[in-house]
């Protein structure tokens, strides 16, 4: 009997890709994947630990689910991703109605988990496993859309003194090529044109390639683009002390690798670079965008940026906006900071106020927000070419992202989707763009 499955992901394109494997793994338990929490037979929330208050709202999510366990008993509840990893049995004890809680490197063993909760047991797995987690998952069958995720690499050793990556994912671990290229392969079969290759820290890969030498990130794009019917590459999260020669290179002389390069800088002064444990300057990531730009002039930049870090000054946040105006970006995400348990930030000194975080995180986004709309302005009249996703909110309209990431609606049949068009942009809009096909 077909049992049904619902899954909540928070967080990162990770944890987008981790649901969709965790899903794959129950597939084989008889679990069917489904839109709503009503009516399943197991919800399964995946977690994100960066935001403030991460374990609270999970507990306030859970607290939603009660009716839903008052009015079937037999309904399984479970907590995955970062949170599971941080709290572990702190979530059972403090929500009893949780019956499974699994970690990020721990999912491949759902399946016995489940059996477990089967015997009327509750199971708990937050180990850090010496086993390569994927080769322990089913092989992925079910179709897909143009586009999706590809994890080739986890965990952080950069420690960053702000981020708890390090902690709920663990160590820096690559896997091999030779199973990313068979993975990226089954991808295409099952109708994929674009893949996104994954990673806490992505350009630090360096995973075990056929031939036995050890590959890096732009070896690994190079020899992925050589596969038939992959049409489009690209890759993130970046650190920038791991962009090296090849990776930049790699921007210029691989057609399949889109001109969209997310490498956060998190803050503009020095100081608070030193403070966030960030080992490079602003000097060094304005020569290294010069040096990418430099092969790649149309390269669509995106960042992250934190104000109110401890200790941040004014004038150090003057420095961010500096910094912001002389590199220009077309995205770039930003946030307050939020004191994270067991970071070495969270004890420092010079605490910034709620309110003065608040304002300079207002006038960071203002400038932020204005480069993101003379980017998409600068569009209007270019010719680009779209990868046609799925239909629009309005009738006969169709949306896909151009090389540059952007969303792009277009009058068209529904059967663009999967195929990649020539477009010219005709309308910049907030957060997308309109074209028309060419």
């Amino acid at each position: 009997m077909t049992k049904k499955l619902f899954v909540k992901t928070y967080g990162c394109q990770m944890n987008v890709y981790d649901s969709e494997r965790m899903a794959e793994a129950l597939g084989g338990e008889g679990y069917e994947q489904v839109d709503s929490p009503e009516g399943a037979d197991m919800i399964l929330l995946n977690t994100c630990h960066i935001r403030e208050k991460a374990a609270e709202k999970v507990y306030s999510e859970l607290g939603r689910f009660r009716p839903l366990r008052e009015a079937n008993p037999d309904l399984k509840i479970g907590v995955a991703g970062c949170v599971a990893q941080a709290e572990g049995e702190e979530i059972m004890r403090r929500q009893p109605m949780v019956d499974l809680v699994v970690g990020p490197q721990t999912y491949h063993r759902l399946p016995k988990m489940v059996q477990a909760l089967e015997n009327g047991e509750k199971a708990l797995d937050t180990d850090f496993p010496e086993e390569d987690k994927f080769a322990h998952l089913p092989k992925l069958r079910t179709s897909r859309g143009p586009t999706a995720f590809l994890t080739v690499q986890e965990g952080c050793d950069k420690f960053c003194s702000f981020c708890v990556v390090p902690y709920t994912r663990g160590a820096e671990v690559s896997r091999s090529a030779e199973r990313l290229l068979g993975e990226a392969r089954d991808l295409v079969e099952r109708g994929v044109r674009e893949i996104t290759l994954l990673g806490q820290n992505v350009n630090a890969y360096h995973g075990a390639g056929a031939d036995g030498a050890e590959w890096g990130l732009a070896r690994l794009i190079r020899e992925m683009a050589g596969i038939d019917g992959l049409e489009r590459i690209r890759f993130t999260t970046s650190h920038p002390n791991d962009m090296d020669d090849d990776l930049i290179a790699a921007h210029a002389d691989c057609d399949k690798l889109m001109p969209y390069l997310h490498l956060p800088v998190q803050a503009g002064s020095d100081k608070i670079l030193k403070a966030m444990n960030r080992k490079h300057t602003r000097d060094d990531y304005i020569r290294l965008i010069e040096r990418i730009r430099a092969v790649r002039p149309d390269l669509h930049l995106s960042g992250d940026f934190i104000v109110g870090f401890p200790g941040e000054t004014e004038a150090d946040f003057e420095q961010t906006l500096d910094l912001v105006r002389q590199v220009g970006y077309g995205t770039a995400y930003s946030f307050k900071y939020s004191a994270r348990p067991g970071t070495p930030a969270m004890e420092r000194d010079g605490q910034v106020t709620d309110a003065e975080a608040s304002d300079r995180l207002q006038r960071l986004q203002g400038l932020l927000g204005e480069q993101q709309r003379a980017t998409q302005d600068a569009m209007v009249g270019r010719h680009v070419r779209v990868l046609f996703e799925k239909p629009g909110r309005e009738p006969g309209q169709m949306v896909g992202k151009s090389e540059y990431l952007h969303a792009v609606h277009v009058d068209g049949p529904a059967e663009l989707r999967g195929q990649i068009a020539p477009v010219e942009i005709v309308e910049s809009r907030t957060n997308s763009l309109r074209g028309r096909l060419i």
